[in-house]
């Protein structure tokens, strides 16, 4: 039960269309982003993929068929507002979230000392969740999330709190769900995280599907078609270039119209310019999020 198929989906509570129309697939062993600005009804799709609430129309599919009540162990989800029992131990909270999706004791016990050791937690095995900083009780949590060995992971700003290292550390662990055939879902605004770990997005706005399909794709078709160049000796003017913006370090060279990079590097290296660097300028992602929010109408970005 690993890949997700939503197909239409429509919810509307009272007068307010909070999803319309939207479809998109999260296959098995991908990291999938679901991107929007506040508001945009990310928040309600994710409910109607777990079943906490049901589309008004539209399907959502695991495997091809609806969720089955049996099949809610197999899925686990960090929502933005967290909540764990602040008096109770920490080794004792992991095995509690293991037990409650219907691992044995010993297989509870045995996960959660793994995660403790992997999250680098060992040590506060016995200390109570309020005595944790913000950024440890943030570790726990993604912790209390995988250590029952869900097939599908859905988290909802799954690295708010956390430093540098406990951010890499949190990504070698869905690393290795992701390798292992989780299907992961990642709701987050820290577009650098979508770019890094996601495969495919879905971006909303205002309930709408405004872009959809793999990362790499959606990044080329919002290029400028500028290229970075490192190089010297680019002194005088080349016909096969419009024109060339200085970054200091790099050059981002906009080719004529009809001048493909192959030709535009022929060219170049004709003119004995010695190349160090050459490759397509991509547009980032919180560009295209902003331009895209924009564009499909008035709305927090």
């Amino acid at each position: 039960m690993n890949k997700i198929t939503v197909e239409r989906v429509v919810k509307r509570f009272q007068t307010k269309l909070a999803v319309a129309e939207v479809s998109f697939e999260v296959e098995r062993g991908k990291v999938f982003g679901l991107l929007g600005p506040n508001g945009a009804g990310k928040t309600t799709l994710i409910r109607m993929l777990i079943d906490i609430i049901r589309p008004d129309s539209g399907t959502v599919l695991y495997d091809g068929r609806p969720l089955q009540s049996g099949d809610k162990d197999r899925i686990t989800y960090l929502p933005e507002e967290r909540g764990l029992y602040r008096k109770e131990r920490v080794q004792d909270t992991l095995e509690y979230f293991a037990r409650l999706k219907g691992l044995s004791k010993p297989q509870a016990r045995s996960r959660a000392v793994a995660y403790l050791e992997k999250l680098e937690m060992t040590p506060v095995a016995n200390a109570r969740i309020e005595e944790l900083s913000k950024g440890n009780q943030q570790k726990i949590q993604i912790a209390a999330t995988l250590v029952s060995d869900p097939d599908v992971i859905i988290l909802d700003e799954p690295f708010t709190g956390l430093d540098p290292i406990n951010v890499r550390l949190a990504k070698a662990l869905l690393d290795e769900e992701r390798r292992n055939g989780k299907t992961i879902l990642l709701s987050t605004h820290q577009m650098n995280q979508v770019e890094e770990l996601c495969d495919c997005l879905l971006m909303v706005h205002n309930g709408r599907q405004v872009l959809y399909g793999r990362v790499e794709e959606i990044v080329r078709r919002f290029s400028d078609g500028a290229l970075v160049v490192e190089c010297s000796g680019l002194d005088g003017p080349i016909p096969e270039i419009e024109r060339v913006v200085d970054n200091g370090k790099y050059r981002k060279i906009y080719p004529r119209p009809g001048v493909t990079p192959t030709a535009l590097l022929r060219a170049l290296l004709e003119r004995g310019v010695e190349i160090d660097r050459f490759q397509r300028a991509a547009t980032p992602l919180e560009d295209i999020f902003v331009k895209v929010v924009r564009e499909s109408g008035e709305g927090a970005v």
